[in-house]
């Protein structure tokens, strides 16, 4: 086999897909969105248990970005490292299919298709059963793998299909090829399904770690508050004093035994330093308060 057919043969079936995967969305595109993502999603799992919405903070972009690398760091792993063990996987059929007849050549590719299709009809099934199965507390994470693992195989099959001796598939693709069509379809499926399993694993991550804060919200920073007006906080841990009527000052009470949980877009958001399940986050404009954060002497 010569020409351009013979040339995507050796480039790999791992090289086709990750050009499908390039004409479907550039990579650092999607790299960023998986990132802005996972921290959007991980910062608001984790503000939610305190009670607190994440949009209140104004927090942009970068800002999401640069949150989830910490959190990101396990899952990028498994993903690097299943990415080498399937190039390396994808070699060894290829060397294999190398050696072999066409018509065992399309019997794989046919194999691979027909398992990735059953899986890919199962994963749908649970989406589907979602209103029955959707208590499950392993079904935010299991339903996207399976989506994924039987969109990726059917793709898998789908190439090796194309690349089969006698196939009649060259290197030049044109844009009405309903395999390539077929293709993108199950591409984004897996996309689609990643950012579904990324995001469950944020959310956990994200309960994971405020439940660990909750626990000893001492790592914050302490604040000292005074206010114009009395707070019924309700709460034995944060303790009132009033202040003495200086001339001028208008600030009347003050609030100790607070933590700064978060600060954004001029507000400052509390917390008791000993949270409860009747614990109750403190919201207070920064105008309209005055604070310090003492330190340790």
């Amino acid at each position: 086999m010569t020409g351009p057919a013979a040339d995507d043969t050796r480039r790999g079936t791992f090289a086709h897909v990750w050009s499908v995967v390039g004409g479907v969305v550039a990579p650092v595109t999607l790299v960023t969105a998986v990132l802005f993502y996972f921290g959007y999603v991980h910062t608001q799992a984790q503000l939610e248990y305190f009670g607190v919405d994440v949009d209140l903070l104004g927090l942009g972009t970068q800002d999401f970005v640069m949150r989830s690398p910490g959190v990101l760091l396990v899952p990028m792993l498994v993903l690097l490292l299943g990415g080498a063990a399937l190039l390396l996987a994808d070699g060894v059929v290829r060397r294999r299919l190398a050696a072999a007849d066409a018509a065992r050549h399309r019997r794989t590719a046919r194999t691979l298709v027909a398992v990735g299709s059953v899986v890919l009809l199962l994963g749908v099934a649970l989406v589907l059963a979602f209103p029955a199965v959707g208590d499950w507390v392993l079904y935010p994470l299991v339903a996207p793998t399976v989506l994924g693992c039987g969109a990726a195989l059917a793709t898998y099959g789908l190439v090796l299909a194309s690349h089969a001796p006698g196939s009649g598939r060259t290197g030049v693709v044109r844009a009405a090829d309903p395999v390539r069509t077929v293709e993108v379809l199950l591409v984004l499926t897996v996309v689609a399904a990643l950012f579904w399993a990324t995001a469950t694993i944020a959310q956990w991550a994200g309960y994971t770690q405020a439940s660990d804060l909750a626990a000893d919200l001492g790592v914050l920073p302490a604040v000292v508050l005074d206010t114009e007006q009395r707070l019924q906080l309700g709460d034995d841990v944060v303790t009132q004093e009033p202040l003495r009527a200086d001339d001028g000052d208008r600030f009347r009470f003050r609030y100790t035994g607070l933590r700064l949980l978060a600060e954004g877009d001029g507000t400052l958001f509390l917390v008791p330093e000993r949270w409860t399940d009747d614990g109750s986050t403190l919201v207070v404009p920064v105008s309209d308060v005055r604070f310090r954060l003492p330190f340790p002497g």
